[in-house]
């Protein structure tokens, strides 16, 4: 079966839905229509907080392979505003980017970031590390939020303890957020605002009672997806990899499945293998303005000595722009100038790298070999090994 082409053009009549094409083992390929485009899963969304990702504009996107940004609900509320947003016409508009987009509820940032928070029953309270003003996010502040920001998915305010923190700790927080959850699902149906689906998030962390109780409580409501959250908060990988493989089987099966932030191509692999649908993280970007770059041989770090005469591409196998024009030399002379070129480039390479791995395990799945094709990306991916080889500037 071959991949249909993902189309990032509006239809704001088509209604959502979620089907899936071929599966291979637990891995599925699947069709997420919006009503601003298809998401062909597995599928990565590139992650522009405030908008955009850092330094690439929505045509370097496109001609690289993005389907859907996600965007941070929190962050854009402190600036520019959602009312703001919405008198300008929503996020496709403002930002430029007319495929499908998916904003964070931000209910990570506000247990993570630093700063003035208190947390009840009614909501979060949480300064702005902005202007330093306190703004209370309720469950329903967060869906008016998101819809007046008008994208087409968006995520409940759940609690996200970070990690370590006491069984009575998390378990108060599964339990905040399945109640936050219904709280959220309420106010969206009542909104009821074209072209915009609420998923649901599943907390627990690493304990895998609290996560099926999180799981039982969350798909008891009307969502369009769910999202495993609560990972990659200060736990070991090896738990991390433990948590999804428990609950990832367990996510009702005609609904899209979300791992929100994570994380390494070696990690993506692994997650599609449970079954997951879509992915984010900041990786590509932030590494990409640090110098250190994703390729099929593992973890590239351009600014270190043996690159400064090097003239070949960065990853040879690769057609982004980046490896189509420059040099690892040029790059690694551009981060040790302070060109701003340097990160956008890498950047722009990184992103296009996650996509091209996106598009490689659809292909796999449908073809009935993504087995062979994990086993071959990881024996290729000698992280380890590469970077050992890499000497110290």
């Amino acid at each position: 079966m071959s991949a249909a082409k993902p189309s990032i053009y509006p239809d704001t009549n088509a209604p959502f839905s979620f089907q899936i094409n071929a599966t291979d083992g637990a891995a599925r390929a699947a069709r997420v229509t919006t009503a601003h485009g298809v998401v062909e899963t597995p599928g990565f969304m590139v992650v522009g907080t405030l908008g955009a990702p850092k330094g690439l504009t929505p045509a370097q996107l496109r001609e690289h392979g993005a389907q859907i940004l996600l965007m941070n609900a929190l962050h854009l509320a402190w600036r520019p505003g959602e009312q703001l947003v919405k008198e300008l016409g929503g996020l496709h508009r403002f930002s430029g980017w007319d495929g499908p987009i998916l904003t964070d509820s931000g209910g990570f940032q506000i247990f993570s970031l630093p700063g003035l928070r208190r947390v009840t029953e009614e909501g979060a309270a949480f300064a702005s590390p902005v202007t330093g003003d306190v703004r209370l996010f309720t469950p329903e502040a967060v869906v008016e939020l998101e819809h007046a920001l008008g994208p087409d998915l968006i995520m409940p305010l759940d609690q996200c303890p970070p990690q370590p923190c006491t069984p009575g700790e998390l378990g108060e927080a599964v339990e905040r957020s399945i109640r936050w959850a219904a709280r959220c699902a309420k106010r969206h149906r009542e909104l009821a605002t074209p072209g915009v689906e609420l998923f649901g998030i599943i907390q627990g962390a690493c304990d895998e009672g609290l996560r099926r109780r999180s799981l039982e409580g969350t798909c008891a409501l009307e969502f369009a997806g769910f999202a495993l959250g609560g990972f990659c908060v200060g736990e070991p990988l090896e738990a991390t990899r433990a948590g999804v493989a428990f609950t990832a089987p367990l996510l009702p099966v005609g609904k899209p499945r979300y791992l929100m932030g994570m994380g390494t191509p070696p990690d993506l692999l692994f997650a599609v293998a449970q079954g997951l649908d879509l992915f984010d993280c900041t990786l590509p970007t932030r590494n990409g303005r640090n110098a250190t770059l994703f390729t099929s041989q593992g973890v590239l770090r351009v600014r270190n000595a043996q690159f400064a005469r090097d003239g070949r591409p960065v990853d040879e196998g690769c057609r982004c722009y980046a490896c189509r024009h420059f040099s690892r030399a040029f790059l690694r002379h551009l981060f040790l100038a302070r060109e701003m070129n340097a990160a956008i480039l890498s950047s722009l390479h990184n992103v296009a790298f996650y996509l091209t791995l996106m598009q490689g395990i659809r292909e796999a799945i449908q073809a009935g070999r993504f087995e062979a094709f994990r086993k071959g990306f990881l024996e290729r991916y000698a992280s380890d090994a590469w970077e050992a080889g890499q000497a110290e500037e």
